[in-house]
């Protein structure tokens, strides 16, 4: 039998695979990765900053390790680590950290559980440092 320099494409396997990234639209104010500019979070994602006070539950600053962090409900072109059980400023929480799928810099973590009562709104929201992003489109 004659040898094939290809093995048949049944054979064939993927052994790579494309990180897709999310490209969130234009017409509204974004928050991107600072190290390499992935789009990171729309601003009507945005759930709490340090400098907003409106109501109760969210008078409480953000900070992550690196300084002020601002909480979101959703955000894209993240990966999460496996989660963890940390004692945070308000209390234990099992924690994942979160990183830019693009450049892999650790921006932050994504709330899994939080033990007390009063946080449980944080859960499934995501914090990112500000020292990891930038403010992208649209703002003035």
């Amino acid at each position: 039998p004659e040898l094939s320099e290809e093995p048949p494409a049944e054979m064939v396997k993927m052994t790579k695979s494309k990180t897709f990234q999310a490209y969130l639209p234009n017409c509204h104010r974004t928050y991107s990765c600072i190290h390499c500019r992935a789009h990171l979070a729309n601003h009507d994602e945005l759930i709490s900053k340090a400098s907003v006070r409106c109501f109760f539950f969210l008078m409480q600053s953000f900070q992550g390790s690196q300084g002020r962090a601002y909480l979101f409900n959703s955000v894209v072109n993240v990966g999460c680590g496996p989660a963890e059980e940390r004692v945070l400023l308000t209390g234990l929480h099992a924690v994942a950290d979160i990183y830019c799928e693009n450049c892999k810099t650790t921006l932050g973590w994504k709330y899994e559980h939080a033990f007390e009562s009063s946080q449980k709104y944080k859960e499934g929201k995501f914090i990112i440092e500000l020292a990891h992003m930038i403010k992208d489109n649209g703002w003035e």
